[in-house]
């Protein structure tokens, strides 16, 4: 009779602690999500297998989703966190007919002792309206909103918050690759090896969170990528004070009253089991990345950049001949100037050079002007015949002179220097000044022994 009586208690005993494993023991994989999965609040909706947190509108959107049901996070007999490890794949973007810099306010994953505080919004999150009920709110958050209020670290990070929207710990959203882990002489890490990863471009992320032994960690990636070792946030966290005996578990966001989605398309969870992320579908998802308008491509703004520089070289270059043929006409200046310009010697040098073009300074007249021998600012002696503009052949005759500039070079030819035209009534040559009275008739461009 004892020895049944002990079986019967050992009986009792072992059903017991079973049912207390049973209901404190809870895993799940959702690869995508249907109505019966999760409790939806706020804006929180199913598109095709996708949870969406927030919906496209000019106004406030928020929303949260639950397990349906409480999970049990303490130990019955003690005020001891029973582990969890969790993984869920997510994806933030602003809309397609957005501006890109339109952004809301980020994604929580978060613990809370019951549903109905979910209603309002309050900074970057979509489920409490600023008072912590009963302290007993535990969230990691996903936030693309730099609030000075809270002291975040920036617009795009990753935060562990206690019944605070202050958070105790913080890091730029990110990860460490296995290969480039490097540590500074103090052994902390390098953060030149840091690889951050923008949390509003669309991508999909994969994010890991295990909390055991009063230690808490928290691991995101690209989806589709290992596991990184090194966890991008890695604390002590006791939650002893903050857990109840059970927790509802889920999502929230809210856009502060910007156009951004907040997607969740896949999620694990185990209370035993810190491997069942290994169950999440990770390739084949669906993209939320905005491809770049052409308008924004590099393609598209280097050409535009070449095309821009290369119509204000033209528009310059047409403005500089259009500003010169514009002085030229002002000044009385013909086109047939410009290609003998570097020829050509001021009035005030050659009146200079002959005082005036004074008579005593006469050294020859011909039939279409007189020659003046002058002398030059730098010493060169030169001889300046001044041609009448009032006849067509003086003209001829100017104009053939300066037509052989620089073609008729020899010994025996008395040498052109330059030219000048003052207004419509003086044509000048300048030759070189010769001693054996070439000039008295005039003449140019002949040998000097027939002159």
């Amino acid at each position: 009779m004892k020895q049944h009586l002990k079986t019967l208690l050992l009986y009792l005993l072992i059903t017991i602690l079973s049912s207390i494993q049973s209901a404190s023991a809870i895993d799940f994989v959702f690869n995508g999500f249907i109505s019966s999965d999760m409790s939806r609040y706020g804006d929180a909706t199913f598109e095709s297998g996708i949870l969406s947190l927030s919906i496209d509108t000019p106004f406030y959107s928020d929303g949260s989703a639950l397990y349906p049901s409480k999970i049990v996070t303490k130990n019955p007999n003690s005020s001891f966190v029973l582990p969890f490890s969790t993984s869920f794949i997510f994806s933030m973007a602003p809309y397609r007919d957005r501006l890109p810099n339109t952004l809301g306010g980020g994604i929580v994953f978060l613990f809370m002792p019951h549903t109905g505080i979910n209603a309002a919004i309050y900074s970057n999150l979509g489920f409490v309206n600023g008072d912590i009920p009963n302290n007993q709110v535990f969230w990691v958050e996903f936030d693309v909103f730099k609030d000075k209020k809270f002291n975040d670290i920036n617009d795009n990070h990753v935060g562990i918050d206690v019944n605070s929207f202050e958070s105790v710990f913080a890091h730029e959203a990110g990860y460490w690759p296995d290969k480039y882990i490097k540590y500074n002489d103090n052994g902390s890490l390098n953060e030149k090896s840091f690889e951050t990863l923008k949390l509003t471009n669309g991508k999909n992320y994969q994010v890991w969170i295990d909390y055991a032994d009063f230690h808490i960690n928290v691991t995101m990636a690209p989806v589709g990528m290992k596991r990184p070792k090194q966890p991008l946030l890695d604390f002590p966290l006791n939650l002893s004070q903050v857990f109840g005996d059970d927790m509802y578990v889920g999502f929230a966001a809210s856009t502060r009253g910007q156009a951004q989605g907040h997607k969740i398309l896949g999620w694990s969870f185990s209370k035993s089991n810190f491997s069942i992320s290994d169950a999440l579908i990770t390739h084949g998802l669906p993209s939320f990345e905005l491809s770049n308008p052409v308008y924004r491509s590099k393609g598209f703004i280097a050409g535009m950049t070449m095309s821009l520089f290369f119509l204000v070289v033209v528009t310059s270059l047409f403005l500089i001949k259009r500003n010169r043929r514009m002085k030229r006409k002002k000044e009385g200046i013909e086109d047939w100037e410009l290609e003998y310009w570097p020829h050509r010697i001021t009035y005030q040098e050659i009146d200079a050079a002959t005082k005036g073009f004074a008579d005593e300074n006469v050294i020859g007249i011909g039939g279409n002007g007189k020659v003046y021998k002058g002398v030059l600012a730098g010493g060169s002696e030169v001889a300046v015949k001044r041609i009448s503009h009032e006849n067509s052949e003086g003209e001829r005759q100017f104009l053939a002179e300066i037509s052989s500039l620089g073609r008729l070079k020899h010994r025996n030819l008395v040498a052109l220097r330059g030219w000048c035209k003052k207004g419509s009534g003086s044509l000048i040559l300048v030759y070189d000044y010769m001693e054996n009275g070439a000039w008295i008739k005039g003449c140019s461009n002949v040998t000097r022994e027939t002159c």
